[in-house]
């Protein structure tokens, strides 16, 4: 779900190049769900292998990441681990919802209706663990560092940022700002249009965001922040009914008193608790970032001997990945 802190956040717009030569961590769930929802057959189903098994998220890894590294940009992926216990309701609130997206998908197949298909296909996606440890043996493959995170990624991410081993930590949401992340990035793995939920589409561009430029803009402080996200509604509680960002912003200013706050607006949950999830998640410390060479032949083992990818095709971008680590400084040259 994320944060609600788009309206209220400042965002600059960049380019790919101003990333080349800059290690980028990756929410690896987040970008997977997008490659779910973005890369599909166009009667809206997922793309599939012969074995039925679902190929999106490999596509998208093996055509936007490795964009992402012709362009001179070093990725690595962050994996989310166990989820804090109050999540477990989020989780199965959104189980119930991809329920009832299946039944309407069969009702919409039986009609034969193509874009409601395509629309509740998309709300059934899920990520198995054979999509996770596929995804992770091929990001292997590519000679990407892969992180397993012992709780959630926004904040592992944050951490690995906060500690100067990468640039920045890539993902839709907003949620690693509360994690104390110095800079986001988003749009950095989507394709440069974006489909709405009326069916327009836009042009997009990478946005990053930095946290030290969003409290000054604000005139808040880090809590500050954390407060205003419990009251729109975090994965951990549901926000404060009729309550968004710009009333939330207003109210932190107003009142310094954060137990009176969430008393005068009637909350019906623990915000301390929720709060302390922020400020104290489990973070692994002595991972390890380091970029290795292609594993051409497991690369080809994973995409076309497993799951029928096309060979000529993987073999042609493997080559132009070799042909330009020839040209230039190697992109898996870090001790």
């Amino acid at each position: 779900m994320g944060v609600k802190l788009s309206d209220i956040v400042v965002k600059k717009q960049i380019d790919f190049s101003d990333l080349k030569g800059k290690k980028i961590a990756i929410d690896f769930s987040n970008m997977a769900y997008q490659f779910l929802s973005s890369i599909r057959s166009k009667d809206g189903t997922p793309l599939m292998d012969s074995n039925n098994n679902i190929t999106s998220v490999y596509v998208g890894i093996f055509s936007r990441i490795t964009n992402l590294m012709s362009q001179n940009i070093y990725p690595c992926f962050v994996f989310d681990g166990k989820p804090p216990l109050l999540k477990v309701h989020t989780q199965e609130e959104r189980e119930y919802r991809k329920r009832i997206a299946e039944e309407k998908l069969e009702k919409a197949k039986e009609a034969e209706d193509l874009e409601a298909i395509g629309k509740y296909s998309k709300q059934t996606s899920r990520l198995s663990s054979d999509i996770v440890s596929d995804s992770k043996e091929l990001l292997k493959a590519l000679g990407l560092p892969i992180i397993q995170a012992p709780s959630e990624a926004d904040a592992q991410g944050s951490y690995i940022v906060e500690r100067g081993d990468v640039y920045a930590f890539a993902s839709s949401d907003f949620d690693c700002l509360l994690h104390n992340c110095p800079r986001l990035i988003t749009n950095l793995t989507l394709s440069k249009k974006k489909r709405l939920a009326s069916g327009a589409i836009i042009k997009i561009s990478p946005e990053i965001i930095e946290l030290e430029n969003v409290l000054k803009n604000l005139d808040i402080n880090q809590d500050q922040l954390i407060v205003i996200a419990i009251l729109c509604g975090t994965d951990y509680n549901q926000g404060i009914y009729k309550i968004g960002p710009k009333t939330a912003l207003k109210l932190v200013k107003e009142h310094k008193d954060f137990n009176k706050i969430f008393e005068d607006v009637k909350a019906d949950f623990n915000w301390k608790q929720i709060y302390a999830i922020f400020k104290s998640m489990p973070i692994m410390k002595n991972y390890q970032l380091k970029w290795n060479q292609i594993d051409q032949e497991k690369v080809k083992e994973i995409l076309v001997e497993k799951h029928d990818f096309n060979k000529e095709r993987v073999e042609k971008t493997l080559q132009n990945l070799n042909t330009r680590d020839k040209k230039q400084s190697s992109l898996f040259d870090w001790s």
